[in-house]
């Protein structure tokens, strides 16, 4: 709703400010698809937003004209117009990976005497041998893992898709390990913070960017790269 909002306030004063007129002075008919263009063409020149923010704010004009169309036949030419402007079209990047090493450095990092570099590590290793997201793995608790042969979890991800995923010994014997140290009720939280409360995927991002940054890693990491390593992983061991 903000983003819908936003683009209907910037591009009505854009409108009056190139036809020289109050916004309130504005008629259906002055926003017509080359008003539409000129505001887009400006909103990346002169305001220098990314084209998906330039989409979006084209989406959101698209959906009011698509309203319109529906109840004025007058306007169904003016609109149709408008809905014809296509969206653009963005460079995608190359997808990275972690190499084998780089993240072996950062399973390395966490202190493994302390509690929470026990953790941490644990987690780590938990998202490297599943290719979860952070938050399918935060919500793990012990109902949700299988610690004997064959040793494996179970994930629930977005849509409430359930998946479950096999674990290597190593990392179902630091999961134990984990729970030895710091044990949990079948539905508790495997992962807490320093006050004993679950932990968050931000708090768990800002300690990773601590890790990485003391292993001169951080140009490196992100989520999904940790992601892609573990299935690289899975599809070299075959």
């Amino acid at each position: 709703m903000r983003s819908y909002r936003d683009t209907w306030r910037l591009f009505l004063r854009f409108a009056a400010a190139r036809q020289g007129r109050l916004v309130a002075a504005l008629r259906l008919a002055d926003f017509t698809p080359n008003e539409v263009l000129a505001f887009l063409e400006y909103s990346e020149k002169e305001r220098h937003v990314s084209i998906g923010t330039r989409n979006c704010r084209l989406a959101a004009l698209r959906s009011f004209f698509a309203f319109v169309a529906d109840r004025e036949p007058l306007a169904a030419a003016q609109c149709a117009g408008i809905l014809r402007i296509p969206i653009k079209r963005g460079p995608h990047r190359a997808m990275c990976y972690l190499e084998s090493a780089e993240m072996e450095a950062i399973l390395a990092a966490p202190d493994r005497k302390t509690l929470e570099g026990q953790r941490d590590y644990t987690l780590l290793a938990v998202l490297y041998n599943t290719g979860a997201r952070i938050q399918e793995a935060l919500d793990l608790c012990p109902r949700t893992v299988r610690l004997e042969s064959p040793s494996q979890v179970w994930l629930m991800g977005k849509g409430r898709k359930e998946r479950v995923c096999p674990i290597w010994p190593e990392t179902a014997d630091v999961l134990a390990a984990l729970l030895r140290r710091q044990p949990r009720a079948p539905d508790e939280p495997i992962f807490l913070n320093r006050y004993g409360q679950p932990l968050g995927a931000s708090g768990f991002r800002f300690q990773l960017r601590q890790l990485c940054a003391g292993g001169g890693e951080e140009s490196i990491l992100a989520e999904w790269q940790a992601r892609l390593a573990a299935h690289d992983s899975a599809l070299r061991s075959g």
